[in-house]
């Protein structure tokens, strides 16, 4: 199976339909350049912002506009890595728990409209859930699946090798697992959750 292969535009516009009926607001982009303006423009200037390790937005570019020394918002993810942990770390999940703004990506999109984001610490999945005010995943379009059978298949089969290279290189360990599995399959606060899906692929 193709992993990379982005789909045609029917099961694209029908992806984004269920998702929009299951209260993730969704949009359709068709570059990266586009998935960054929409994305920043869903953020207020000033806002405290935590973005979520994630190669889809170092490529986006999205992780320096926030987190670079020229950012107008206020990188919680700075913060953190200036704290202690091993004196500040209930401060430091608190801070990763709720921000005001999450920003990340996920691991599959299903045509009905369900999400699934996988993480070896499950860091990332609090603010995703419930905790962040506002949550802003960015999503390659590639990651559009058939089901959640098929989600979980690419995750295993695809996803998860590539990360474990990955953390491999950054942190110097054997490789990653999928510890933790979040499914999400509505969203109740409206405008809370936005996906931007770009006709590109994007991470992996």
């Amino acid at each position: 199976m193709n992993y990379k292969q982005i789909p045609s535009q029917e099961i694209i516009n029908k992806t984004v339909e269920s998702l929009n009926k299951r209260g993730f607001a969704t949009i359709l982009v068709k570059t990266k350049e586009e998935a960054k303006n929409a994305a920043l423009a869903l953020v207020a200037k000033g806002s405290e912002v935590m973005t979520m390790t994630s190669r889809t937005l170092d490529e986006v570019g999205l992780a320096e506009a926030i987190n670079g020394e020229s950012s107008e918002y206020v990188s919680l993810k700075n913060k953190l890595m200036s704290m202690d942990r091993s004196t500040q770390s209930r401060e430091m999940q608190e801070m990763g728990a709720a921000p005001a703004v999450a920003i990340g990506s996920v691991h599959g999109v299903t045509e009905d409209g369900q999400i699934i984001i996988a993480s070896a610490t499950g860091s990332q999945l609090p603010a995703y859930a419930y905790g962040a005010e506002k949550v802003i995943w960015v999503v390659g379009a590639q990651k559009l699946c058939k089901n959640l059978d098929d989600a979980m298949k690419r995750l295993n089969e695809y996803v998860l090798p590539l990360e474990s290279e990955r953390a491999r290189i950054a942190y110097g360990v054997e490789g990653s697992n999928i510890s933790k599995l979040l499914i999400m399959n509505n969203e109740f606060i409206p405008g809370r959750i936005h996906l931007i899906i770009v006709k590109e692929e994007l991470g992996f």
